[in-house]
């Protein structure tokens, strides 16, 4: 079997005050062009050695039953099979490579988009590769398609240089939406009605939530009064304090009730709490 996994996301994603993505609008949502190229190779995949190997295209997704409209243009394109996992937008990737991950355990290729186009990341298909045991081929910029055991592909890699890889199954990977154009589906295979097999995700309670990154405490900046004097030298010396004597500090001896009153009295003086 050769799966593509396909994002449905905003074309024009928009995010909160936070930098979350909000919900899609489905009237303007879709899957990205790298989703786009990933059908595609798995396409010319099966037509370029399924009929040896009877392969078939699944085409899955995780999503609100909206989603269901990238399956169905999947199916419209060539893709044999459609399989929507029920689960709100912004789960998680690690919970979405693991649902994907039970559905894909017969797979020998994973066809991915590198990225989406809502956050970007493109960490889905690590995650995948991880869950799957499987080998792992990410930001692919050209495939050469020879056999299903003789497959090659160019990457990516720092400092401007490509690296070669060899593409044997089981495999996961990820390419570029420059690297193929989505074939056009016919007006025929578009009006024919596709079924789509729906399986409910995880319970949300088991849903696996990271924790915001703790921060060393700050303490609140201090208020302090305008400058005064008449010129610029006048309120340099004014914020700095150069034209009064410096002071150590004080030594006292209280009991613990006096020593508690005297550091909130100080600190009111300072400037770092009301009076």
């Amino acid at each position: 079997m050769i799966a593509v996994c396909l994002k449905w996301v905003d074309q024009r994603p928009e995010f909160d005050l936070l930098g979350v993505p909000v919900a899609p609008d489905a009237r303007f949502a879709g899957v990205s062009a790298a989703d786009q190229a990933a059908l595609e190779w798995a396409l010319r995949c099966r037509d370029a050695w399924g009929a040896a190997s009877n392969e078939q295209v699944l085409a899955i997704t995780v999503g609100p039953p909206a989603a269901d409209a990238v399956l169905r243009d999947a199916l419209a394109a060539g893709a044999d099979r459609a399989i929507r996992i029920d689960l709100p937008f912004g789960t998680p990737s690690r919970v979405v490579a693991t649902c994907l991950a039970e559905q894909l355990n017969d797979a020998s290729m994973v066809w991915c988009g590198d990225y989406s186009l809502d956050r970007g990341t493109g960490s889905v298909p690590a995650f995948l590769a991880h869950e799957l045991d499987a080998a792992q081929a990410l930001g692919l910029i050209a495939i050469d398609l020879r056999s299903a055991t003789d497959t090659t592909a160019l990457r990516r890699v720092d400092g401007g240089r490509r690296e070669r890889l060899a593409l044997v199954g089981p495999i996961v990977a990820s390419v570029e939406g420059s690297t193929a154009m989505l074939r056009r589906a016919s007006m025929r295979s578009l009006l024919r009605e596709h079924h789509v097999e729906i399986i409910a995700g995880p319970a949300q309670h088991t849903i696996e939530t990271v924790a915001a990154p703790a921060r060393p405490y700050r303490p609140r900046p201090r208020v302090i009064p305008m400058p005064a004097g008449a010129s610029a030298l006048d309120r340099i010396r004014s914020i700095t304090a150069t034209d009064t004597p410096v002071s150590h500090g004080e030594t006292v001896t209280l009991d613990p009730a006096a020593a508690a009153d005297r550091i909130i009295e100080a600190l009111s003086e300072w400037g770092y709490r009301n009076r």
